[in-house]
Parts: structure tokens; C-alpha cells; sequence
């Protein structure tokens, strides 16, 4: 069914349903590395079933009908229309992807930016505004500059980001204005809902290690439940021992060896216990051997080797190759 292809391979069935000619007026819109991955993807999609083919259709109309009521009437109008027409579960899942997708429209100017601009533009800010400026930011972009702010505005901006829940177009259109005067192109959205949970623990899930822990060790003081809620939304390297027998077999085969080295040398048995049970007595042996030559290594290289590998999971969670369960949220069916 639909629910087995990524997104890029649905977008590339949507595009061969529409034709060559209709196809084509697409492309025009596409930046070169978008017809670039779509191509690929078109050239890459097997024959599809017509359940599947009506199935992914109609997810895209869904999609396109949910941001249809929202620009028209706004998001809680949106909410009434979609819950009474899908049921309140159904309804809630379109208005998540639908408002993240728009999300990523605003301030596309800041997520084209380096993030050490960004960071001259807006380190003086309240951290209100900080908050509210990396909610448009990319989760990469927004961690780095939140690990260089004063430690004490760190912690500020991340429970703020993670207490966000919505902002009024009039906030966000002052803001845009502000920083109209330090930048060439400004993008308004009609988009209320920002920031969150989910998107504070995408941040964290893309900082240093030793910033994730003493940001999550100052913000437990403040606010032990946040924390806790954040933690639940995050996929972290100790979270491996979640993850089931082929998820964890299809990810060593994408790390690195020395990686997986130095990420079990910091770990605590449960962790390597489950790692070294799922790899070849082949691939076993050899990283036992070279664990017994590797001594003083710095906390730091264990830390990055370790979010390196996080890294490889968390993408090929998008790719659909492995699945992170998490908090319960997610049903599995076998």
C-alpha cells in the first residue's frame, strides 16, 4: 500500500498520474536538485498496483484539501472541517503535515543562510523572537546557533521553542519585518502553529551531545515534565536497545567501523549487549579486537561518533528502512 513508498517516491507517482504534459508545467517550479531526486525517483518506481496508485492519490488530495481550508479560513476552521470529514485522528495527522510543510515556506531567506549569519542577526534578540525565528529555521541551523548563545539564553530559547504552540500572524509579520531590514527577501505565511515539542526535540536531536546534556540538565531544574517530553519525542543513542533486530542490522551496515568503535567503547552493556548480538560473529570479532586496542579516547570523539551513527539511523528512518517507535505513538502492525 501507499504507506510502504517514501514520500519521494508517492511524489513521483503523483507526477507520472498527472502525465507528460502537466508533468512538465511541475518541473518549472522545481529548484534543480528537486527534478534531480524526482527524476531519479520516477526512473527508479516499479510497477505499482492500483491500490496503491488510488491509495497515494488519494493521501495527495487530503493533503492538498487540508491546506485549502487552512489558507481559506484558518487552522481551527480547519480543524472543525477535517475532524467532522476524517474523524478527529485522521484530522489531526493531515493538520501536522500539512502545518509542517507550510511551516518550512516561511522565512525560507533564514534556512538558506549560514548559520553563523543567522546567529550575528539575532543573538541580541529577546529570546522570545529568537524562539520564534528558529521555529522557521532548519532543525541543523537551529541547534547550532543555540549551541553558541550565552548558556543561560540557551536553555530560555529551548523551553520557550518547546513550550510554543501558536503565534499570531500580526507577531510574525512584525518579525519579518524587522528583519526585512537585514535581509534581501522576506516570504509571509498565514501560519499560526509553530515551534512545539516535536520540533524542539528535532533541534535536539541535531545538537552536540555535550550540549544536549547540559541543556537538558539546566531545563530539568525548570522543568522536569518538559523535559521529560521532549526526551519521549527524541531518538538518542542509548535508544538503540528500542529499536527492533532488523532495524538495528540494517543500520550497521551503513556505519562506520571506527564509529561503532568508539560509540561502544562509551556505552553501557546494554547497549553494546544488543549491538554485538546482531551483527555477524565475522563483524563481532572484529570490533571486539580492535575495542581492545583502543584506549584514551576523549569523551568528545565518543559523543560525535555516537551522534554520527543517531544521524544514520534518523535517516534511514525517513527513507522508511528503519522504524523508531516512539512513546507508544506509533502502531506497528507485523
Amino acid at each position: 500500500m501507499a504507506d510502504k513508498l517514501t514520500d519521494k517516491q508517492k511524489a513521483a507517482a503523483i507526477i507520472i498520474s498527472l502525465g507528460a504534459d502537466d508533468a512538465s508545467r511541475i518541473y518549472k517550479y522545481l529548484k534543480e536538485d528537486e527534478i534531480e531526486q524526482l527524476t531519479y525517483e520516477i526512473s527508479r518506481l516499479q510497477h505499482l498496483s492500483p491500490q496503491t496508485m488510488e491509495s497515494t492519490l488519494k493521501d495527495f488530495y487530503d493533503l492538498c484539501l487540508t491546506q485549502k481550508v487552512i489558507t481559506e479560513g484558518g487552522l481551527e476552521y480547519a480543524r472543525n472541517v477535517l475532524e467532522k470529514a476524517f474523524g478527529s485522528q485522521t484530522a489531526a495527522s493531515l493538520l501536522e503535515r500539512v502545518t509542517k510543510t507550510l511551516r518550512s515556506k516561511a522565512f525560507e531567506f533564514i534556512r538558506q543562510a549560514d548559520y553563523k549569519n543567522l546567529l550575528t542577526i539575532i543573538q541580541n534578540e529577546h529570546p522570545q523572537t529568537i524562539a520564534l525565528i528558529l521555529s522557521y529555521a532548519r532543525a541543523d541551523q537551529a541547534s547550532a546557533v543555540i549551541a553558541e548563545l550565552p548558556k543561560e539564553k540557551r536553555i530560555d530559547v529551548v523551553e520557550r521553542i518547546a513550550k510554543m504552540d501558536r503565534t499570531s500572524p500580526e507577531i510574525v509579520k512584525y518579525v519579518e519585518k524587522e528583519l526585512e531590514k537585514k535581509f534581501n527577501s522576506i516570504v509571509s505565511v498565514d501560519l499560526t502553529e509553530i515551534g512545539g515539542i516535536n520540533y524542539v526535540a528535532d533541534i535536539m536531536n541535531n545538537m552536540d551531545r555535550g550540549n544536549e546534556k547540559y541543556i537538558f540538565d539546566e531545563l530539568n531544574k525548570k522543568d522536569a515534565k518538559l523535559t521529560d517530553e521532549i526526551r519521549k519525542k527524541m531518538f538518542i543513542f542509548e535508544d538503540i536497545v528500542t529499536l527492533d533486530s532488523m532495524s538495528i542490522q540494517r543500520f550497521l551496515r551503513e556505519v562506520d567501523s571506527k564509529d561503532l568503535v568508539l560509540s561502544i567503547k562509551g556505552s553501557n552493556k546494554e547497549v553494546s549487549d544488543v549491538l554485538f548480538s546482531n551483527m555477524s560473529t565475522k563483524m563481532a570479532d572484529t570490533i571486539k579486537s580492535e575495542l581492545e586496542y583502543t584506549h584514551n579516547v576523549r569523551l568528545r570523539d565518543v559523543e560525535e561518533a555516537q551522534q554520527r551513527i543517531v544521524s544514520v539511523i534518523r535517516r534511514l528512518e525517513e527513507e522508511g528502512e528503519v522504524i523508531i517507535a516512539k512513546s507508544g505513538k506509533d502502531d506497528i502492525i507485523v
